[in-house]
């Protein structure tokens, strides 16, 4: 929030003038969020923005793949968080209970074009190990590094024990849905006709429960999931600035994609990372850094509340609304995803889940259960380094 108004105690029509500095102290005391660390994280990511005219010639020029794997990467990494503000701004100017829904819907939009790009190109194990890292990535790294910095400034740190709740229950629904496609068909009881079925099936489920907890959280039980943080801040774009922000950034983070995902194969054979490690770990990382650092950032003011939502929460848009959703494009292009994930990545969204689960149930954590989060993590991800 930059310097300016707010409504003064009461909610009446006076209005007091407030520096920067204040408005963080005035959050502080309220336990509001305060909002400097997201426009702090863009400000540091914008020189990367370089790195688009760069993948443009590489790839205009027949490059090196590896440069333009490269390239396209660190590009996309600030055009996600611009897509990130430019939602935000929207959602400002749209009200909270239509800002809530897209906010929970376009979270985590970036990364949803690289693996339809992804999709286009037939690279459906790519697709799936992306949707494997983001979900453990989030609630292994994210998590365990926000707890990890922020419990080295505070002793504990709480969070809303009924927003833990429901997205620790969505992400078991998650699992569920994930392996019992697997089981039935690794275990020879279908073949692939009766899997494509049963993977439409289970993507309809997920989708219409995704649907059902939007509903439930922002109308029906929408004070169940209270927090203290609730924002004074107003919009600093215009709407039309927003949008077309939005917009922009979106076709630029669609050209870098295709760029990234042209480049793939080649990438594979020149470095020697397999697919399957470069879906698990690279993809999340690039398409969701500029959120990593904000909820870090959140967790070092003592917001845990935030840094819980952005980290769970977008596990669980990930694992409920666009795998589904991703199924749902696959026919689109002529040629169905099935939801069979392998048993690596199987077994690692299940024990991510569980130990994010366990850590989280008491509403409270510090750095030592963080440290664990990231400790699971890198166990996770030397796994599929050399499995691959």
């Amino acid at each position: 929030m930059v310097p300016g108004f707010i409504v003064a105690p009461g909610g009446g029509a006076s209005l007091l003038r407030v520096s920067a500095r204040d408005e963080e102290e005035i959050a502080a005391r309220r336990g509001i969020a305060w909002s400097g660390g997201e426009h702090a994280v863009l400000a540091y990511l914008y020189p990367l923005l370089l790195a688009i005219p760069v993948a443009v010639y590489l790839e205009l020029t027949h490059g090196s793949p590896v440069g333009i794997f490269v390239a396209s990467a660190v590009a996309i990494i600030p055009l996600a968080g611009l897509m990130g503000k430019a939602t935000e701004e929207i959602a400002l100017h749209a009200g909270p209970r239509v800002g809530g829904f897209l906010n929970a819907t376009f979270g985590n939009a970036a990364e949803l074009i690289i693996t339809i790009f992804a999709i286009r190109a037939g690279l459906f194990e790519v697709v799936k190990a992306s949707i494997t890292g983001s979900i453990i990535s989030n609630i292994l790294l994210v998590l365990g590094l926000s707890a990890l910095a922020g419990g080295l400034r505070y002793e504990t740190l709480r969070f809303n024990g009924q927003v833990a709740l429901m997205n620790a229950s969505l992400l078991l629904l998650a699992v569920i849905a994930l392996m019992i496609p697997a089981v039935f068909f690794l275990g020879g009881s279908m073949g692939g006709a009766e899997s494509g079925a049963l993977s439409l099936g289970v993507a309809v489920t997920l989708m219409s429960t995704y649907v059902l907890s939007l509903l439930f959280t922002f109308h029906t039980h929408r004070h169940l999931f209270h927090t203290a943080h609730d924002r004074i801040e107003r919009a600093e774009w215009s709407q039309g600035k927003a949008l077309g922000v939005l917009a922009g950034a979106t076709a630029l983070v669609a050209l870098m994609s295709e760029f990234l995902v042209g480049s793939l194969e080649q990438v594979t054979k020149h470095v020697g990372l397999s697919e399957l490690f470069i879906g698990v770990v690279v993809i999340p990382l690039v398409g969701n850094a500029a959120e990593h650092a904000t909820a870090i950032l959140m967790a070092m003011k003592n917001r845990m509340d935030l840094a819980l939502e952005i980290a769970v929460g977008s596990s669980t848009q990930i694992a409920v609304f666009v795998a589904p959703l991703l199924i749902f494009i696959s026919y689109l292009f002529g040629t169905p995803m099935s939801y069979v994930f392998n048993v690596f990545e199987l077994t690692a969204i299940g024990l991510s889940v569980l130990i994010a689960n366990l850590i989280s149930a008491d509403g409270e954590i510090n750095w030592l259960e963080g440290t664990q989060l990231l400790a699971a993590y890198a166990i996770i991800g030397l796994g599929f380094y050399y499995v691959g």
